[in-house]
Parts: C-alpha cells; structure tokens; sequence
C-alpha cells in the first residue's frame, strides 16, 4: 500500500516534462538559441585570398577592411580627376557583401563639394567595387550571411 501511495506521489511532483513531445521541446531549444544570437554580429568576417582565416576575429576583420581600402586606393590612384581647388574631405561607402560574396554599394554619403568637383565619384566607386578580388561571405554559427559595412575614403588633393 505504502508503495502505491509512494508511485501516486511520485507521479503527482514529478515534471510535466517527462510528457512534454519531442517536437515541443524542440521548439522551446530553438527558441531560447534565439534569444541568444545576436544578429548584429558575424562570428566570422568575409575573407580575401590573402586573409588567414586560421587567425583571430579582429585580425581578420583588419584584413579584410586594409585589402579592400588598398584596393580603393590603387583603383582611385589610376583616375584622374581635374579639380578646381583642393580638397581634403572623408566620404564613407555603405556596401552590402551577399550570401555568395558579391559586394554592392548600398550608399555613398558625401557632400556638395565633392558633388561639384567630381560628379562621377559615385560611378568610379562602384567601378572599383565591380574589380574586387572574390571573397568569402561573413559566417554566422558556419552559414554564410549578408553583412552591411561602412569604410571611410579619405581624399586629400593638397
């Protein structure tokens, strides 16, 4: 008798979990890795050729943004650009890298100076993103993900 009302008890305080279905618990997993991924972030970020992927996050971040500024830079070296005055100013590109590694621009936020002076920038900046070497996409939990990144372009005319 002791031994039924002990089983009765059991069954009375034990969790609710033991008839919960696979599928619902599931659902729950997923739901809490959810919450936990933050979707602001890559794990790892796109790779040139020349980039080792075998290094930290930050060293390839750094990588990355120096190869794709050098390749702006020697691009820009071979346009010429007649300008009425000088000019030193910062202009930052917006581009968006796809799930397959493709870069489009997304925006070019520059002033009216520039817009003046150099009315085509926007097509020469587009035109250097299209001579971009290849690169891997970023990577999220090992699944290649779009990522929006912003560079600086300093031009100096002095």
């Amino acid at each position: 008798m002791r031994s039924v009302l002990f089983l009765c008890g059991f069954f009375l305080f034990s969790s609710c979990d033991l008839f919960t279905s696979r599928e619902v618990k599931t659902q729950a997993l997923v739901a809490k890795e959810m919450k936990n991924i933050d979707f602001n972030d890559v794990d790892q970020f796109p790779l040139f050729e020349n980039c080792d992927e075998t290094k930290a996050k930050e060293a390839n971040k750094q990588c990355f943004v120096d190869t794709l500024l050098l390749h702006f830079k020697r691009s820009l070296e071979d346009f010429e650009f007649i300008l009425k005055e000088e000019m030193v100013d910062t202009l930052y590109v917006d581009f968006l890298m796809d799930k397959t590694g493709t870069i489009a621009v997304l925006d070019i936020e520059h002033n009216a100076i520039v817009d003046e002076q150099i009315p085509e920038f926007d097509a020469v900046i587009t035109q250097c993103l299209l001579t971009l070497p290849q690169a891997t996409p970023a990577l999220k939990r090992g699944i290649p993900v779009r990522a929006k990144f912003r560079i600086p372009i300093v031009l100096n005319t002095k």
